[in-house]
């Protein structure tokens, strides 16, 4: 099944300004300062569909959002910015990208209109080995049809980081230990993608189901989690048939080695919310602290 056929398929579903002023920059500076360390999250987005429905999952974004501190900005890592290299998007309006065919009028027409964050995405372009400018990506849908949830109103500045797909999940992992200062300025970064991640074995008379492998899977890296053996998580090729099925392309699991890979020895993670769509999508989502 192809990707298109695939969206497409799921649709019929039932389910700073150069003039601001000193004493403005002033209050930025101190604001950044006197933030704590910002948490982590993932989010096992699924289906685009999610954001016109008011669903369970829906619900669950909203309530993230409330209960942690608000954020200066936001840093995007998603399943749908693959590049050859590593780019930062420093988009000051960045648009909002309907990557995907076959869905309702009503998803195309969506807009999330949050400002970019110029600034700060230079500032990763100096603190990330390697990494380049982009002046035109704007927010794919691993990004707005999360934060539509979380923030409606669009007004906390987002900016992307691509992912650089010719690298192998270990080099995520380290990369994202380069991002560590983002979180003592009240930046949020939020990786989105999807755990398991199989769109040639869905199951269409089993929305709110899951294959064994699935579970398997999925169960076995929250274990990993809990007992912080990320290293191991991005070994996951070795655990035989289950992890081939449930990661049959990389694409999606790719985001949560910039979760991981930013924690500290000693936060927790914290389970947010757990499901599967179609037996081989997992929603699973977590923070860590």
């Amino acid at each position: 099944m192809t990707r298109q056929h695939f969206l497409a398929t799921l649709a019929a579903l039932p389910l700073g300004s150069i003039a601001m002023n000193i004493d403005g920059f002033k209050n930025i500076a101190e604001q950044h300062a006197a933030s704590e360390r910002m948490p982590l999250l993932f989010i096992g987005h699924g289906n685009p569909m999610h954001a016109l429905w008011d669903d369970n999952f829906a619900k669950h974004l909203g309530k993230i959002a409330r209960d942690i501190e608000k954020p200066n900005a936001i840093l995007v890592v998603s399943a749908h910015w693959l590049t050859n290299g590593t780019f930062v998007a420093t988009t000051a309006k960045p648009e909002t990208i309907h990557d995907f065919g076959g869905f309702p009028k009503e998803l195309f027409q969506m807009q999330y209109a949050a400002p970019g964050a110029p600034d700060l995405a230079k500032e990763v372009l100096q603190h990330l080995p390697g990494s380049k400018e982009d002046h035109k990506w704007g927010l794919d849908h691993g990004a707005w049809t999360v934060l539509k949830h979380m923030y409606p109103s669009a007004e906390i500045p987002v900016f992307q980081l691509s992912i650089d797909y010719s690298k192998p999940e270990s080099y995520h992992l380290e990369l994202a230990q380069y991002l560590d200062f983002l979180r003592t300025k009240g930046v949020l970064v939020l990786a989105s993608g999807n755990i398991v991640h199989n769109l040639h074995m869905v199951d269409w008379q089993n929305p709110n189901g899951a294959f064994d492998w699935a579970q398997e899977f999925d169960t076995k890296v929250k274990e990993h989690l809990v007992n912080g053996n990320f290293k191991e998580l991005a070994n996951y090729r070795s655990w035989g048939k289950s992890a081939q099925l449930a990661v049959p392309n990389n694409d999606h699991y790719l985001p949560m080695m910039y979760t991981l890979g930013l924690a500290k020895p000693k936060e927790e993670v914290k389970f947010l919310f757990e499901g599967f769509e179609m037996g081989s999508i997992s929603q699973r989502c977590f923070l860590i602290s």
